[in-house]
């Protein structure tokens, strides 16, 4: 039986490539502490160093065939722990930001969508009142404020006088915010 410990680097990662499980422990054995100490310079959870260390070795033995070493084992090794501590910082930041936006949106949904609820109930509640003045004022009412039409304007338009359309608009104005004073609506209008 050979000791594995013996093997240069080289020799261990081709025996790996070979499906060699006893070289795969070896080069676990060799460079687990270093790759792990390396990893608690730059996270400060333990359990994602262990779980990067564990991803590192899991991918190493996957996708062993496909690996071609240009620098070294220990290169390969510490590059790849590297990339996966950026990749680490890369997604918690990412996680980070998505939650802030999603957290963002529920607070502002929810402000819309009470404001909006509450605008529709405002409409409801004015158009309501609109629609119980007297047909000629209410006419004239909406021509002047839903239409922005002039007071001259609807003069022509009605056949009426100026000054009929001027006291038709501070009348329905007038009934309008004492209705509405109550509720505390009048500001709408």
């Amino acid at each position: 039986m050979a000791d594995y410990s013996k093997y240069s680097d080289e020799e261990l990662f081709g025996l790996l490539k070979q499906d060699d499980q006893k070289a795969y422990l070896e080069i676990y054995d060799r460079y687990k502490v270093l790759l792990q100490n390396h990893a608690i310079r730059k996270l400060t959870d333990m359990d994602d160093v262990e779980d990067i260390l564990q991803e590192l070795f899991i991918d190493l033995w996957d996708k062993r065939a496909a690996i071609y070493l240009t620098t070294g084992l220990v290169n390969y090794l510490y590059t790849a722990m590297r990339n996966r501590i950026f990749n680490h910082f890369y997604k918690k930041q990412r996680e980070g930001n998505y939650l802030n936006s999603l957290v963002a949106v529920i607070e502002r949904g929810e402000y819309v969508t009470d404001l909006a609820l509450r605008e529709k109930e405002y409409t409801e509640i004015i158009k309501a009142e609109i629609d119980a003045l007297p047909e000629r004022m209410r006419e004239v009412f909406l021509l002047h404020r839903n239409e922005g039409l002039t007071y001259k304007e609807i003069a022509e338009q009605l056949g009426t006088s100026e000054l009929t359309v001027a006291t038709q608009v501070k009348k329905s104005l007038k009934t309008l915010r004492l209705r509405l004073g109550a509720t505390g609506f009048s500001m709408f209008i």
